[in-house]
């Protein structure tokens, strides 16, 4: 399966720099209304079989006008909304953003017993995320594109990509309605093909240093 994950639009909170992660959240401010429109042309090279959202408005708003250029019915799920901030929640100091991003990226590296503080632990987060993955590749079809968020889209993928992996995903972020397209499944694992329009490749065995590398656009 071909998966797609999308960042959502800008937010008002993307711009004060808050962890805003309550549903339902906020909506989009008119530049994340401009970039949601322009992802159906974004990904006009993706033959998409199925499109999927969480329970936050901002992905629901971004994914709206790739779904009526498509035709596709958008399916809500819980499980890829983003990492709950806990007692962090609408803070937007570098202190909790450094506790926030930390205790994510320790999940990624397999501490997932490790709770966010007042929040979900790394079992949990990944838990709910499988699910929906799984769900999409027991369907059958072969592209699926998911409107998430950037902090558990870099997590996720740094904890299930083979080519990825936490120092990789902490060094390179995710802008809003920037795609990381993945290739695998839950049973054979996965690889990410690239990474904000950059193809990620596979490290050499035995390097140190990020699992992949950032080769150039991907078109």
């Amino acid at each position: 399966m071909r998966l797609l994950l999308v960042r959502h639009g800008q937010t008002p909170s993307n711009v004060k720099f808050l962890l805003d992660t309550a549903v339902p959240g906020p909506g989009l401010t008119e530049r994340g209304e401009r970039q949601a429109a322009a992802l159906p042309e974004a990904l006009a090279g993706e033959d998409i079989d199925a499109l999927y959202v969480s329970t936050l408005t901002r992905t629901q708003l971004t994914a709206a006008p790739l779904a009526v250029a498509r035709g596709l019915e958008v399916r809500v799920r819980d499980g890829i909304r983003e990492v709950a901030a806990g007692d962090l929640e609408m803070r937007g100091d570098a202190g909790a953003a450094h506790t926030y991003m930390t205790t994510l990226f320790a999940w990624a590296a397999g501490d997932t017993e490790l709770r966010m503080p007042g929040g979900e632990n790394g079992v949990e987060a990944l838990g709910r995320f499988d699910a929906v993955v799984a769900e999409a590749a027991d369907s059958g079809v072969g592209t699926v594109a998911m409107v998430s968020h950037g902090a558990v889209i870099r997590m996720w993928a740094a904890a299930r990509a083979d080519n990825v992996d936490v120092a990789f995903a902490a060094e390179h972020r995710l802008d809003n309605t920037g795609v990381v397209v993945l290739e695998g499944s839950p049973v054979d694992g996965w690889k990410a093909v690239s990474w904000a329009g950059a193809v990620v490749a596979a490290a050499v065995p035995g390097e140190s240093g990020p699992a992949g590398e950032l080769l150039g656009s991907a078109g």
